[in-house]
């Protein structure tokens, strides 16, 4: 594929550029912005000028120095007037949220699957978007994009889920039908980017982070599926067909129990929530919830506590091969399963910090989810940043 450099892709690539340095750096003058950058001041002015006008930057109110001349003017991110759609396509649920540029939630609203058909979901999704849209264009905001998070592999460039197994989903071409679904609703105008939902929630940790956010960032999702987001050198680490960050398919033990995948040891058959209530309840077809394992904990009963405290090692184990792997700066651990609290996540910080004895090395920063039970949907709609803010990737997509 060649791409044909023009005036517009060149000024837009520049705009962006200026924007992500304020983002990492708040509070930076025009004069700062063309050191940081090496454009000319005439040519940062008119930019930042043009990124003011839009809702992108925003600028404090100039002090006066007290003497001839005025303090350069700092600039930040503005939050207040452009908007970003995400939504999180779980296994039994919608959940769809409009959030500023700065990453703060606007408005949301969630639903139950009203079934588990590719159509029916994009469907039902497609109207929980446009009434977000219509909140947002109410509101003032002006919408720059939506992002969907959804359980499975995707093929980036297309648009399509490639496999989504707990979905029962096979080759959906889930951007083409949603952008569908919109116009039908009247929302014809606004891009649509679809990607793995822990790959998305990373890029919530990390375009919505306090700067500076460590590189490489891992995002470790535990539900019912165990999977990883992985932020290397500014950019999600997909692999060749987007299956990069399946970490709950690793085996962690030769010959252990059956995994939902067909093979045997894989890490989600110890830490998925599955596993665990397998091993609590006895019964692989009874699915305890975390609210129900939670009680179960609250009461000590013994036979919970030792299925929690041993997929909390496991978490260890896992933690410690990613580790190895990517040397990351951060590891964040989310999902629902973190919910079972400190028998779970203790058991874990535990196995870690033996093995780093072991071994005389530190451990890198290791934190739950800035953002919960939101990560995946806030992700999303970081999703539309991160590609907006690097204009050649947004090219590429679009051919």
């Amino acid at each position: 594929m060649t791409i044909t450099g023009d005036q517009s892709l060149l000024r837009e690539i520049n705009r962006m550029a200026l924007v992500r340095v304020v983002q990492r750096q708040p509070g930076l003058s025009r004069a700062d912005l063309a050191k940081e950058t090496g454009l000319t001041k005439s040519t940062v002015s008119l930019l930042v000028q043009d990124l003011i006008d839009e809702g992108w930057m925003v600028e404090s109110d100039v002090q006066a120095t007290g003497t001839a001349g005025r303090r350069p003017t700092p600039l930040s991110i503005d939050g207040s007037r452009l908007a970003l759609i995400g939504a999180d396509v779980s296994l039994d649920n919608l959940s769809v949220l409009a959030v500023s540029l700065t990453g703060e939630v606007i408005s949301e609203i969630a639903e139950p699957l009203a079934g588990g058909r590719p159509e029916i979901v994009i469907r039902q999704l497609a109207r929980l978007v446009g009434n977000l849209v219509e909140q947002a264009r109410r509101g003032g905001r002006r919408l720059l994009g939506i992002g969907v998070g959804v359980p499975g592999a995707v093929l980036t460039q297309q648009g399509v889920v490639k496999l989504a197994p707990n979905l029962a989903w096979r080759d959906v071409a889930f951007r083409s039908e949603l952008s569908i679904e919109l116009a039908s609703l009247g929302v014809e105008d606004l891009p649509i980017f679809v990607q793995n939902d822990f790959d998305v929630a990373a890029l919530g940790e990390y375009e919505f982070g306090e700067a500076p956010v460590p590189d490489p960032l891992i995002y470790l999702g535990l539900g019912v599926g165990v999977g990883a987001g992985v932020v290397v050198r500014d950019r999600l680490f997909l692999g060749a067909d987007g299956f990069a960050g399946e970490v709950g398919h690793s085996i962690l033990q030769l010959e252990g129990p059956v995994c939902s995948c067909g093979r045997r040891g894989c890490a989600e058959a110890f830490i998925g929530l599955k596993a665990i209530s397998t091993r609590i309840s006895g019964h692989a077809e009874d699915m305890l919830s975390v609210e129900t394992i939670r009680r179960l904990l609250d009461r000590e009963d013994e036979g919970a506590l030792l299925s929690v405290k041993r997929a909390g090692r496991y978490l260890g184990v896992l933690i410690q091969n990613l580790w190895m792997y990517f040397n990351p700066g951060r590891v964040v651990i989310g999902g629902p399963v973190c919910e079972l609290g400190a028998p779970f996540l203790d058991a874990a910080r535990s196995c870690l910090e033996a093995y780093a004895q072991d071994c005389a090395l530190q451990l890198p920063d290791i934190r739950l989810a800035r953002f919960g039970t939101r990560s995946i949907a806030i992700g999303a709609a970081a999703l539309v940043r991160h590609v907006l803010l690097r204009p050649m990737e947004f090219r590429f997509h679009e051919r």
